[in-house]
């Protein structure tokens, strides 16, 4: 089990303890996370899932694969460095405490 902090679109804050093993996209849509759509269910197409990581977790969390920086390039405006798809974390007891923002909506 890990806690996590999802801020949502209106900076509202979610603390979650969510089990370990899990992405953290479906800790978001089994809390009903606002903004976290997940519409192709985690089979990397669709970027519904685009998170902000906190600064102090992007070691943690670690550098996008080329898939997913192609996703993200490809799908949103809204694209920074700390952009990351919530379908590709997966949840390990090293990232207790991980703290995200949901990126705004592609449509």
């Amino acid at each position: 089990m890990v806690k996590l902090v999802f801020i949502d679109l209106e900076e509202g804050r979610h603390e979650l303890d969510c089990d370990t093993g899990k992405s953290l996209m479906e800790c978001a849509i089994e809390n009903l996370v606002p903004g976290v759509q997940a519409e192709c269910g985690g089979g990397l197409s669709c970027a519904t899932c685009h998170v902000y990581v906190d600064e102090s977790w992007m070691a943690a969390v670690g550098e996008p694969t080329n898939k997913v920086e192609t996703v993200l390039m490809e799908s949103l405006d809204s694209h920074q460095h700390n952009s990351r798809l919530s379908c590709q974390i997966h949840l390990e007891e090293s990232l207790d405490g991980l703290t995200v923002t949901v990126a705004p909506a592609i449509f």
